[in-house]
């Protein structure tokens, strides 16, 4: 188990190397930085204004911006590090939101904490820490560094609920070397102790839960504001193209999703199977018409040396943060593809999620979701037939 006091692959004694922390404000990261300068390791923190500070200040839970940039400036101050801001505003817009925004529009379902780390903390954040000369970039982030027989390995936190991996999977394995995790083994509960013994203000602070520029959980008027006409009405149809509903945006809808859909009148209920954007149609059907069990994956991201002789590798894989891994293969394509065949159907797979392939507690890699689909002949008509909705019912639905 990696303990919260290891910084693994630092070979100069701690008063000799020099560690950027990135302080969001949390407890997580101000016990990171905490941890590092109790071991004597030279600290600098620095936290990033990620969005619009006026709009934040005094919003719980709205990381990198207002109350939060505070809460580490008084947490730098009672360790006595440096402590930095920076404004990334403009590269968190181009990198993160805007593309949160434009994933809505193509009828996907984003996963922005992802493309934060992988394009603003562990890119731009990471280029900063080599600039000041730091040997490492700490984070806290809950998930494991461990020296393999390769280098350095990325694997799942020791408190499996709180578990981060599946956001990390885009890391490089040049990131990796530089990087380091002291939260990975251990359990949220004592990284609550320890923020008390070490006497820290944020002691007692709540965790965020939303996405951080969206703290009300309100993304679909985000997304209209980013993007007007994003929310366009348009129609729901069943899998033969008929129309049993009407929608007000295509970007309020995610693949699989059941409730809130308006419409009714069925033997079994109905599911969001497919999103199709330019025509602004949501099309619905019976769970069966979910079950797929191949899935196309792009920009890959192979932390593991490579993929075994045969080209494909048996995998646990991660289709949503929140679901168990299921086994399968992967199978490598050209231009950073890759397809994940999966031993048995899965449902609500969703493009613009990710697909995270483990062994044990490592993480092998991962890349984006463009598409899923059944290797096995689907009858359409058939299944199409039991999201029939009566006529009279779709009427009065409508």
């Amino acid at each position: 188990m990696q303990s919260a006091a290891s910084l693994p692959g630092l070979a100069k004694p701690p008063q000799d190397t020099r560690v950027v922390v990135a302080m969001s404000g949390g407890v997580d990261s101000s016990v990171t930085a905490a941890l590092m300068a109790e071991r004597g390791y030279e600290v600098i923190g620095i936290t990033l204004q990620l969005y619009d500070h006026g709009q934040a200040v005094g919003k719980k839970g709205a990381c990198c911006a207002g109350q939060d940039i505070y809460d580490a400036r008084r947490v730098a101050d009672r360790l006595g590090i440096a402590h930095y801001v920076l404004d990334y505003e403009s590269r968190f817009r181009d990198a993160v939101i805007d593309d949160f925004a434009d994933s809505y529009l193509r009828g996907e379902t984003p996963i922005p904490c992802v493309r934060c780390n992988q394009r603003v903390k562990f890119r731009d954040l990471l280029e900063t820490a080599r600039d000041l000369g730091a040997d490492a970039l700490a984070t806290g982030h809950y998930v494991q560094r461990l020296q393999g027989r390769e280098g350095p390995e990325l694997h799942r936190a020791v408190d499996a609920a709180r578990d981060q991996s599946y956001f990390l999977f885009a890391t490089t394995a040049e990131q990796l070397a530089f990087l380091q995790f002291p939260l990975g083994g251990l359990p949220k509960a004592e990284t609550r102790a320890e923020a008390e013994r070490l006497d820290l203000a944020v002691a007692d602070k709540p965790d965020s839960q939303d996405i951080c520029f969206v703290p009300t959980g309100g993304y679909a008027s985000v997304v209209e504001k980013l993007r007007p006409g994003a929310a366009d009405p348009g129609e729901i149809v069943d899998l033969t193209g008929r129309v049993v509903g009407r929608h007000e945006g295509v970007i309020r809808y995610t693949i699989g999703q059941r409730r809130g859909l308006g419409v009714g009148g069925t033997a079994e209920p109905l599911y969001v199977v497919r999103l199709e954007p330019e025509a602004r149609r949501v099309v619905v059907g019976p769970k069966a018409a979910l079950a797929k069990d191949r899935v196309t994956l792009r920009q890959l991201n192979w932390l593991a040396a490579s993929l075994d002789a045969a080209g494909t590798t048996a995998v646990e894989v991660k289709l949503r943060s929140a679901q168990a891994p299921v086994a399968g293969r992967i199978v490598q394509a050209g231009e950073g593809g890759a397809t994940v065949l999966l031993d048995a159907p899965q449902y609500g797979i969703a493009p613009g999620q990710a697909a995270v392939c483990y062994a044990g507690s490592r993480v092998l890699g991962g890349g984006w979701i463009a598409a899923a689909d059944s290797r096995a002949a689907v009858s359409i008509p058939a299944a199409a037939e039991a999201s029939r909705i009566p006529a009279s019912a779709a009427s009065a639905e409508a």
